[in-house]
């Protein structure tokens, strides 16, 4: 299947993550689909990729952090796309540092569980079937490290939100190992940042977008992790080709 016949899903895409791995999967020749809450941030996003590939990007507004919400977006998105063939889901927040446990409330534990693991479900949930039965499809998930430690003082509730987050990619993985699509996950355990806002050691996500977009495209693995530690492991992992 060349890459203008394949229609990518991308959730998050209008975020700081999600935008450099839409971009990148235009400029590679995809159509790609990005559904959004905030028609303005879909707007941001039309302004940002390359203006040559306007006509291959679709944009949907919706919530697809709630089960109705996914459900209307996906009927919306079929209804003008016809098919979705790879799944690229990048979404949630990237930093959180509210304060220790006994600062917060069981209202912002929810709100923190809510944006990391229950949009990543629920989203899951309504698009999976798409894809999961054709093994020229794919779904990659887009998760942090910093489920695995704690980054920095008062950022507790997001090690416990993102570690959620990769226990549930571990789950699928193991729960369906036969499934046929292309099950994939990149790890990343560094900061992304656009160009202008990049800090020592931090992913541009652009370069980042790349990446993702090579995974998406080659469709050689499943069942894996990538993980991308440093800016010079994503350079590594393009320049010899182990997506």
């Amino acid at each position: 299947m060349s890459n203008s016949d394949r229609v990518v899903l991308v959730l998050g895409g209008a975020g700081t993550v999600g935008s450099g791995i839409v971009k990148a999967l235009l400029d590679k020749g995809f159509k790609v689909a990005v559904v959004s809450r905030d028609g303005s941030r879909l707007e941001r996003l039309q302004t940002f990729i390359s203006p040559s590939t306007k006509e291959n990007l679709i944009t949907v507004v919706g919530n697809v952090g709630s089960e109705d919400g996914a459900g209307e977006a996906k009927q919306a998105l079929l209804q003008q796309a016809g098919k979705v063939t790879d799944i690229v889901s990048s979404l949630g927040f990237s930093w959180w540092q509210g304060g220790p446990p006994h600062t917060q409330s069981l209202k912002d534990l929810h709100w923190v569980i809510e944006t990391l693991l229950f949009s990543t479900f629920v989203s899951w949930k309504a698009f999976f079937p798409l894809v999961r039965d054709n093994p020229d499809c794919s779904y990659t998930f887009i998760t942090g490290g910093a489920g695995e430690k704690l980054l920095m003082p008062g950022t507790g509730f997001l090690t416990v939100g993102a570690a959620s987050a990769l226990a549930f990619c571990q789950v699928l993985r193991e729960e369906y190992p036969e499934v046929a699509c292309r099950l994939n996950q990149v790890k990343i355990n560094t900061g992304v940042a656009a160009p202008e806002r990049l800090a020592p050691g931090y992913l541009n996500h652009l370069d980042l977008g790349v990446a993702v977009a090579t995974l998406v495209e080659r469709g050689s693995s499943s069942h894996s992790v990538f993980t991308v530690s440093s800016p010079a492991d994503l350079q590594t992992v393009l320049l010899e080709g182990n997506l």
